[in-house]
């Protein structure tokens, strides 16, 4: 079977991440999934040494028809079985003839326009049930709309040298109690409200310091390094930049936090169970569907930098074995339902069935 997985993304955010991801676990497992993206992208890049077979095109921004006529061309030439797009771009560039081998599948990882991007669409993948549902609602055939969520990397084993080097590189203290984020600097990602909560905790609890570490990078990077200035925080906040391999942030921390005001899923949530760290994330839809509050996982409202404070507070001072049995329970919530093998399995046994319906 042969698929070919289309993304007209110019950045590496989540979804451009678990693109790369899906595309070479399905070629891991021995299924030949075609890579389509843009020239001189980071996802070509990241793809650029796999031994997989990629190819490119501009996957303009406007009606780019030409693009649109390679794609189409392609796929009458080779025939494959499914075409998988994400995102708006590539799925209306995508326009596959309603007969013919081919499925065109669009996968949507957030609550975008349908009408004049996504209708077209033989069958539709979101990552949550609250996508699922907004597609629906937005007038696709619920028979036709499919529940499958992301997989993050496995976490790396623990490299004590590695986390040493680290926390000496940031000044932490031996005994601090390090508190983890990160993500695009944009407005929805709450980032502000984090640095306002952090500025109202007391500087060490348990006699523990607290330091707070943010990776990342984005538009409102100078003004979120002034509001943690003006808070007076820049001893205690540590900026580490864009990180590609965060894995030794996630293991050195006690707590991944994330401020989001909008996150359609929250892959941060799932890469934090997987390194068996405690999450604690603000009600938004994606954090409120992966996560039970007290059982394996904490929530706190939303915009609402003082109650994020008071949550936070109260999970640092809780009895450590409250914060490794939340870890626990993430872990394996992750392991079960977000695990590489259950998500491909998953995205196999769709192509299977798409590929029956449509008499192969």
């Amino acid at each position: 079977m042969e698929s070919l997985h289309i993304i007209g993304s110019r950045q590496m955010g989540g979804a451009d991440q678990f693109y790369v991801r899906l595309v070479r676990a399905l070629n891991g497992v021995g299924h030949h999934a075609v890579a389509l993206n843009r020239p001189g992208s980071p996802i070509a890049r990241a793809l650029s040494a796999d031994p997989l077979e990629q190819f490119h095109l501009p996957l303009a921004n406007q009606w780019d028809w030409l693009s649109a006529w390679r794609i189409r061309r392609w796929v009458k030439k080779r025939q494959p079985d499914i075409v998988q797009t994400y995102m708006g771009r590539a799925t209306r560039l995508t326009r596959l003839p309603p007969t013919g081998r081919a499925v065109h599948v669009a996968r949507l990882g957030g609550y975008y326009k349908i009408a004049g991007y996504y209708t077209h669409a033989h069958a539709w993948v979101g990552n949550t049930r609250g996508v699922c549902d907004y597609l629906v609602r937005s007038g696709l055939p619920a028979e036709r709309v499919y529940q499958i969520g992301n997989f993050v990397p496995d976490s790396p084993a623990l490299d004590l040298a590695r986390l040493d080097d680290l926390r000496a590189r940031l000044h932490l203290p031996e005994a601090s109690c390090v508190i983890f984020t990160l993500g695009r600097f944009i407005d929805i990602k709450g980032f502000d409200d984090l640095l306002r909560a952090f500025a109202q905790l007391p500087i060490a609890l348990r006699d523990r310091p607290l330091h707070l570490i943010i990776a990342g990078d984005g538009p409102l990077r100078d003004e979120l390094h002034a509001l943690a200035r003006q808070l007076e925080l820049e001893r205690r906040v540590h900026w580490a930049g864009w990180q590609s391999d965060p894995a030794p942030y996630y293991q050195l921390a006690d707590w991944v936090v994330c401020p989001s005001r909008h996150e359609t899923l929250g892959n941060v949530i799932l890469e934090a169970w997987s390194h068996g760290k405690p999450v604690l994330a603000t009600t938004t839809p994606g954090a409120s569907e992966l996560i039970r509050d007290g059982d394996n996982g904490l929530l706190t409202p939303c915009n609402d930098p003082a109650a994020l404070a008071r949550r936070l507070g109260e999970a640092i001072t809780a009895p450590s074995v409250e914060s490794e049995r939340l870890a626990l329970a993430g872990r394996r919530e992750v392991n079960e339902y977000h695990g590489r093998e259950a998500v491909v399995g998953a995205y196999l046994d769709l192509y299977a069935t798409l590929r029956r319906q449509r008499g192969h």
